[in-house]
């Protein structure tokens, strides 16, 4: 492969949480921006990425005895959020948005959707539905799968 040529990118993200959906974000943005194809897979948790109104509603799980003291996701969530501000990045709806105006595309299970009983109609814009089959073969031709 030349270097000029289109290299094509996955990212897949499995957890919806503030920490869980940054890194594949902030990475298929920085691709589309270095010129080649960035997609990202949404299975199980990281599902509610894309719901509907569910990029706002994400928190941040501080691990080990303190994620489990009352209140600790919200005050940590608020921490973050707080941080994320005052370094001049985005937020999650404005990266999805930047994401989406700047052709990284979004991906769904379909097995994950079947299981949580969650509809198309329950997605943002922009959206495709693939079934695990359909995502491995895509896969076969990117240079880079990575689980964020």
């Amino acid at each position: 492969m030349s270097e000029n040529q289109k290299r094509k990118y996955q990212f897949i993200c499995s957890r919806g949480t503030l920490d869980g959906a940054y890194p594949s974000l902030v990475l298929a943005l920085n691709t589309v921006r270095l010129g080649h194809e960035a997609t990202v897979f949404y299975t199980f948790f990281g599902l509610d990425v894309i719901k509907i109104g569910g990029a706002e509603k994400l928190k941040f799980y501080p691990q080990g005895p303190m994620g489990a003291i009352p209140g600790m996701p919200q005050l940590a969530s608020s921490m973050m959020r707080k941080q994320v501000e005052e370094a001049n990045i985005p937020d999650i709806p404005t990266l999805l948005e930047l994401c989406s105006l700047e052709g990284v595309k979004f991906v769904a299970c379909h097995m994950t959707m079947e299981m949580m009983k969650i509809k198309k109609e329950d997605l943002i814009e922009n959206v495709t539905v693939m079934t695990a089959e359909q995502f491995l073969k895509q896969a076969a031709d990117c240079q880079i799968n990575m689980f964020t």
